[in-house]
């Protein structure tokens, strides 16, 4: 059960949240784009250097110079440093896409808001450990509501190889979203990561980072 656990953890880690969104959006429409292939392969780059590589190349420095005592960032200190550097790196990716009119606005407030989540985390893990996990999940959730009730996002088409192509609901996504909301709860109670406020604090963050995205950026 640890085991499962630990893979639930690793594979919905708080870093990845941008880079799911990104694909999901490109999931649902292909053609999110346009045509120009070159702007999304950029987009894809960028998001992939700045939400991802940056931030853990920081933790890695940070570790190697004792300023951290592990990558696991077992203390409440500890977080500040790498929250603030990975908001930086948020921060210039927001900025470097908000005024891009090839960058779909559905993505742009997702990242706003992932940005926003990241600097509150860093103001409430002054106090108390709240869970970077389920801040991660919870704004996806709400991420995906918003687009799925703002934008013209309602049925995409996806390709099974040989089995076919399926018509599948937006609905579907949030439905699993849900699911993987509870998992990931579970399983940082599990693992005795968190307590069950930690736990609960993560969603309610992740959540009104998003909406308070949503309003700011429209």
């Amino acid at each position: 059960m640890k085991v499962i656990a630990n893979i639930i953890s690793y594979t919905f880690h708080p870093l990845f949240a941008v880079a799911m969104m990104l694909g999901i959006l490109l999931v649902i429409n292909p053609y999110l784009f346009g045509i120009d292939q070159h702007a999304e392969g950029l987009l894809i780059i960028s998001v992939f250097t700045m939400s991802i590589m940056f931030p853990l190349i920081s933790v890695v420095m940070m570790k190697m110079l004792g300023l951290i005592s592990s990558l696991e960032m077992s203390g409440d200190k500890e977080r500040v440093g790498p929250l603030i550097a990975t908001g930086v790196f948020y921060l210039w990716l927001f900025v470097n896409i908000k005024n891009n009119n090839l960058v779909p606005q559905a993505f742009s407030f997702f990242v706003l808001g992932t940005t926003i989540a990241l600097f509150m985390a860093f103001f409430i893990s002054n106090f108390t450990r709240i869970s970077l996990h389920t801040i991660g999940v919870g704004g996806m959730l709400m991420g995906l509501v918003l687009v799925r009730y703002n934008f013209a996002y309602d049925t995409f088409i996806v390709k099974f190889w040989s089995l076919g192509s399926y018509s599948i609901h937006i609905d579907l996504l949030i439905i699993l979203s849900i699911i993987v909301c509870g998992l990931v709860g579970t399983a940082r109670l599990y693992l005795k990561a968190h307590d069950s406020q930690q736990v609960y604090g993560g969603y309610l963050v992740g959540i009104a980072s998003q909406l308070i995205s949503f309003m700011v950026f429209f």
